[in-house]
């Protein structure tokens, strides 16, 4: 079996996620949150488009082959109960489970990868604590409350951050996105074998 490229490249897990993230700016260039019928495992929109969720999902698989979508359908088929039920379904539906902001986080929460949560969204750009880079944030618009996710890929007094907030993936100073309020941080990676 190959090691996973974060393994053969130089860096940590996190380093790993930044950059397949950033790879993804100039590639991912525009936004479509339509319901789309996906395969399973490893569904995908075509690369050109896609929403905020699909940066992490793509992310993951590039830089561990995790595939967030299997992940996420395997602990939703066991525990439906503890995932959002914002959208009526009555089981879980592996064309959108994953590209859900809600759910992403409640599985990360629910893999131990929580750093910190709102209770509810906060105004300003501050995260408790100190961002590292590959770690996840989500926030709240805040005009409508729709949640989003980015990566972080750069740490630092001017911490950035990889997200498709509308426009395609980008690259922007996490100082930048005022229209965003903080509403989690968690540090996932991936399982030591």
């Amino acid at each position: 079996m190959a090691a996973p490229a974060w393994a053969q490249a130089a860096g940590s897990p996190g380093e790993a996620l930044a950059r397949a993230a950033r790879a993804q700016v100039g590639v991912t260039t525009d936004y479509d949150p339509a319901y789309v019928r996906l395969a399973y495992p490893g569904g995908d929109v075509p690369r050109a488009t896609g929403v905020c969720c699909d940066v992490v999902i793509r992310a993951a698989r590039d830089a561990w082959q995790m595939d967030l979508q299997r992940l996420i359908h395997e602990d939703m088929t066991g525990r439906f109960g503890a995932y959002p039920q914002a959208w009526s379904l009555a089981r879980p539906d592996t064309s959108i489970d994953h590209r859900r902001v809600l759910n992403l986080e409640t599985y990360w929460a629910r893999m131990g990868a929580q750093v910190w949560r709102a209770v509810r969204p906060v105004a300003g750009q501050g995260f408790p604590g100190s961002l590292a880079v590959g770690d996840i944030l989500t926030w709240r618009l805040r005009i409508g409350s729709r949640p989003h996710v980015g990566i972080v890929v750069a740490g630092g007094g001017d911490s950035r951050v990889v997200h498709n907030i509308g426009q395609g993936a980008r690259e922007e100073s996490l100082a930048a996105l005022r229209e965003l309020m903080p509403a989690g941080h968690y540090r996932w990676r991936p399982a030591r074998a």
